[in-house]
Protein backbone atom coordinates (compact mmCIF):
# COMPACT_ATOMS: atom_id res chain seq x y z
CA UNK A 1 0.00 0.00 0.00
CA UNK A 2 1.63 3.22 -1.06
CA UNK A 3 2.17 5.67 1.66
CA UNK A 4 1.13 9.28 1.65
CA UNK A 5 1.47 12.28 3.53
CA UNK A 6 -0.87 14.94 3.80
CA UNK A 7 0.55 18.37 5.24
CA UNK A 8 -2.38 20.08 6.89
CA UNK A 9 -2.32 24.18 6.74
CA UNK A 10 -0.92 25.25 9.77
CA UNK A 11 1.33 21.68 10.70
CA UNK A 12 4.59 21.57 10.59
CA UNK A 13 5.96 18.28 9.58
CA UNK A 14 9.03 17.18 10.50
CA UNK A 15 11.84 18.02 8.03
CA UNK A 16 13.24 14.84 5.59
CA UNK A 17 16.35 15.99 4.06
CA UNK A 18 15.72 15.32 0.13
CA UNK A 19 13.95 16.14 -3.24
CA UNK A 20 10.92 15.56 -4.25
CA UNK A 21 9.21 16.40 -7.61
CA UNK A 22 6.23 17.99 -8.17
CA UNK A 23 4.63 17.54 -11.74
CA UNK A 24 2.47 18.93 -14.00
CA UNK A 25 1.59 20.68 -16.81
CA UNK A 26 0.95 24.03 -14.94
CA UNK A 27 -1.05 25.55 -17.83
CA UNK A 28 -1.57 28.47 -15.99
CA UNK A 29 0.53 28.19 -12.73
CA UNK A 30 -1.85 28.51 -9.67
CA UNK A 31 -1.84 30.04 -6.50
CA UNK A 32 -2.40 26.59 -5.61
CA UNK A 33 0.46 25.30 -7.21
CA UNK A 34 2.53 27.99 -5.58
CA UNK A 35 1.21 26.92 -2.31
CA UNK A 36 1.95 23.65 -2.75
CA UNK A 37 5.60 24.18 -3.02
CA UNK A 38 5.81 26.39 -0.54
CA UNK A 39 4.08 23.41 2.29
CA UNK A 40 6.71 20.73 0.38
CA UNK A 41 10.01 22.93 0.93
CA UNK A 42 8.61 22.27 4.87
CA UNK A 43 9.52 18.73 4.42
CA UNK A 44 12.11 18.52 1.70
CA UNK A 45 15.46 20.42 0.84
CA UNK A 46 14.93 20.84 -2.43
CA UNK A 47 11.50 20.69 -4.96
CA UNK A 48 12.10 19.86 -8.63
CA UNK A 49 8.68 21.67 -10.65
CA UNK A 50 8.37 19.41 -13.70
CA UNK A 51 6.25 20.89 -16.06
CA UNK A 52 5.45 17.66 -18.06
CA UNK A 53 4.27 17.15 -21.86
CA UNK A 54 1.09 15.94 -22.61
CA UNK A 55 0.78 15.22 -26.21
CA UNK A 56 -2.58 14.57 -25.51
CA UNK A 57 -3.32 17.95 -24.26
CA UNK A 58 -3.33 21.48 -26.53
CA UNK A 59 -1.95 23.82 -24.04
CA UNK A 60 -3.09 27.16 -23.02
CA UNK A 61 0.53 28.37 -22.54
CA UNK A 62 3.46 27.11 -24.73
CA UNK A 63 6.42 25.06 -23.16
CA UNK A 64 9.06 27.51 -22.90
CA UNK A 65 6.28 30.32 -21.46
CA UNK A 66 5.00 27.65 -18.93
CA UNK A 67 8.93 27.30 -17.62
CA UNK A 68 8.85 31.15 -17.35
CA UNK A 69 5.82 31.64 -15.61
CA UNK A 70 6.70 29.21 -13.03
CA UNK A 71 10.29 30.46 -13.06
CA UNK A 72 8.87 33.54 -11.95
CA UNK A 73 6.82 32.61 -9.00
CA UNK A 74 10.24 31.08 -7.47
CA UNK A 75 12.86 33.48 -7.98
CA UNK A 76 13.82 34.19 -4.67
CA UNK A 77 13.96 30.73 -3.72
CA UNK A 78 17.21 28.44 -4.78
CA UNK A 79 15.81 25.31 -3.45
CA UNK A 80 13.25 25.49 -6.40
CA UNK A 81 14.33 24.10 -9.50
CA UNK A 82 12.03 24.32 -12.43
CA UNK A 83 12.57 21.64 -15.42
CA UNK A 84 10.72 19.63 -18.20
CA UNK A 85 10.18 15.98 -18.70
CA UNK A 86 8.44 13.65 -20.99
CA UNK A 87 7.91 10.02 -20.48
CA UNK A 88 7.17 8.09 -16.87
CA UNK A 89 7.45 10.53 -13.74
CA UNK A 90 8.45 7.56 -11.58
CA UNK A 91 11.63 7.37 -14.30
CA UNK A 92 12.34 11.20 -14.37
CA UNK A 93 12.06 11.05 -9.95
CA UNK A 94 14.66 8.01 -9.97
CA UNK A 95 17.02 10.38 -12.44
CA UNK A 96 16.88 13.17 -10.11
CA UNK A 97 17.25 11.02 -7.67
CA UNK A 98 14.11 12.04 -5.70
CA UNK A 99 12.77 10.66 -2.33
CA UNK A 100 8.83 11.76 -2.86
CA UNK A 101 6.48 12.62 -5.81
CA UNK A 102 4.26 15.65 -4.54
CA UNK A 103 0.63 15.48 -5.76
CA UNK A 104 -1.95 18.18 -5.11
CA UNK A 105 -5.60 17.07 -4.94
CA UNK A 106 -8.40 19.09 -6.55
CA UNK A 107 -11.05 16.52 -5.56
CA UNK A 108 -11.42 12.83 -3.63
CA UNK A 109 -12.19 11.00 -6.92
CA UNK A 110 -8.08 12.50 -7.73
CA UNK A 111 -6.93 10.61 -4.78
CA UNK A 112 -8.18 7.21 -6.06
CA UNK A 113 -7.20 8.06 -9.33
CA UNK A 114 -3.52 8.45 -7.69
Amino acid sequence: MPHHVVIEPDSQPSRPSGIAVYPGTFDPVTNGHVDIVKRSLRMFDQVIVALAVNTGKAPLFTLKERVALVEQCFTANSNVIVDTTEGLIVDYAVRQKACAIVRGLRAVSDFDYE
